[in-house]
């Protein structure tokens, strides 16, 4: 038996948009349920907004997301969590990091740390932090 862990962002109204972002920094297949299409509308102007949708990629990317409703509360907070990308070489890390980047505050720019051969931090155009590092052997 096995399970797994998937990163579930929640947004108010822009949750498609950060999916298809996603779709174009990653690659893989969007999947979208609308409220409309879910036949649970509650409040007319929000039946096109995602009641659930995903991005899977075949590199092992995997996200979630969905609009809350206005009848819920929502609080996007500043580090409620973050999203930690790892890949296994510095050529592919770089290419997610410059396109994840478009429209991001730069926490910690991007270079070698002591721990990884690179490491950076970057809060993205719909306000999610992302962890970006190069998988290495930990040796403390």
């Amino acid at each position: 038996m096995s399970v797994k862990s998937v990163t579930h962002l929640n947004f108010r109204g822009d949750a498609r948009a950060a999916l298809e972002f996603y779709q174009s920094v990653f690659g893989g297949d969007l999947a979208v349920v609308t409220y409309k299409d879910a036949g649970n509308t509650q409040e007319p102007a929000e039946a096109d907004q995602v009641m659930w949708g995903q991005v899977i990629a075949g590199n092992g990317f995997h996200v979630m997301a969905y609009d809350v409703p206005s009848r819920m509360p929502w609080d996007r907070g500043e580090n409620s969590f973050f999203l930690s990308l790892r890949g296994e070489t510095t050529e592919e890390v770089t290419a997610y990091w410059e396109k994840l980047s478009a429209g991001a505050t730069i926490v910690q720019p991007l270079a070698p740390a002591q721990w990884a051969p690179l490491y950076g931090m970057l809060k993205d155009r719909f306000g999610i932090v992302w962890v970006v590092d190069v998988v290495s052997e930990y040796s403390g």
